[in-house]
């Protein structure tokens, strides 16, 4: 049984934590508001950017003047694994989940024969997928605090998987991240970045298609828009990590100090009881002491 001083000691440590995890907690959930905030205003403009750039390349008969990202190189053999996570963890599964979701995907493509590399935006991602695939890494980033990057750090990184697609690297490059959701729910989510994903032809609905008419022509707005839309997606990306990252972490703070509560409860009684004990124990001494006078 632990001594009493023992167990003050470790009474007073489990405060000092709860103490921490309180403040954590109170952190994440004043950095949540604007994450969210950010997540959701920057969310129609990336789905409806994604939306007009496969419907533009639907419509575009792809050939040797086409540009490379929507042509693609005529291969799927390398596929370049962009995940995204952050550089600090006690997030609970945020960063977890992302790196499982990119480990199963890559052993599914692996068991068809495929090559996968991975390009990292996190040092907690990169971090859980070089114990199995160390080899297969080409570049990582610490983006640091990911509430403060901007699109310019999004472009530059845009900037980088473009001039490694076009040199040859890969062939087609996914992006994984977590959608933000609610606080409890952050969705891991994996996305087609390059080259652009063409959706498939839809049904016939029995009404004519509207005729739309482009100035300049598709091919010419889509080498304009495909670079962007890359970068946007990125960004996009970033900002819902952002606040995934703090909604997790507010649930995980808040979990450890239910549980830091619990534990000094737990305690706290075991103490009470082993100084009841004691003293127990010292007043049988002191009456066997009075009695053998």
């Amino acid at each position: 049984m632990a001594s009493l001083k023992a167990l003050k000691v470790r009474i007073n440590s489990v405060k000092s934590t709860q103490k921490i995890t309180k403040a954590m907690k109170m952190v994440a959930a004043a950095k949540l508001r604007r994450a969210q905030d950010a997540a959701e205003a920057g969310r129609p403009y990336a789905e409806r950017l994604e939306a007009v750039v496969s419907s533009l390349a639907s419509r575009v008969a792809i050939g040797e003047g086409s540009p490379k990202l929507l042509a693609g190189t005529g291969r799927d053999q390398v596929h370049l694994f962009v995940v995204a996570t952050s550089d600090k963890g006690l997030a609970g599964a945020f960063n977890s989940n992302i790196a499982r979701l990119a480990r199963r995907r890559a052993l599914e493509l692996q068991a068809q024969g495929k090559t996968v590399k991975f390009y990292t935006i996190g040092r907690k991602g990169r971090a859980v997928l070089a114990r199995q695939f160390r080899e297969g890494f080409v570049h990582a980033i610490e983006p640091g605090d990911l509430g403060k990057l901007g699109f310019a750090d999004a472009r530059g990184y845009a900037d980088d998987l473009i001039a490694r697609y076009e040199a040859g690297e890969f062939d087609v490059a996914h992006l994984f991240y977590a959608t933000f959701k609610t606080v409890l729910t952050q969705e891991p989510t994996e996305q087609q970045l390059i080259p652009v994903a063409i959706p498939a032809a839809p049904e016939a609905t029995g009404a004519a298609d509207a005729v739309v008419e482009y100035e300049p022509d598709e091919e010419q707005i889509l080498a304009d828009l495909l670079p962007s839309n890359v970068a946007v997606q990125l960004f996009r990306a970033m900002r819902e990590n952002a606040a995934s990252e703090q909604g997790s972490k507010m649930t995980a703070m808040d979990n450890a100090t239910r549980n830091a509560g619990d534990l000094i409860n737990r305690l706290t009684i075991q103490y009470n009881r082993t100084r009841q004990a004691a003293i127990t124990t010292e007043l049988v001494e002191i009456i066997s002491g009075a009695e053998a006078l």
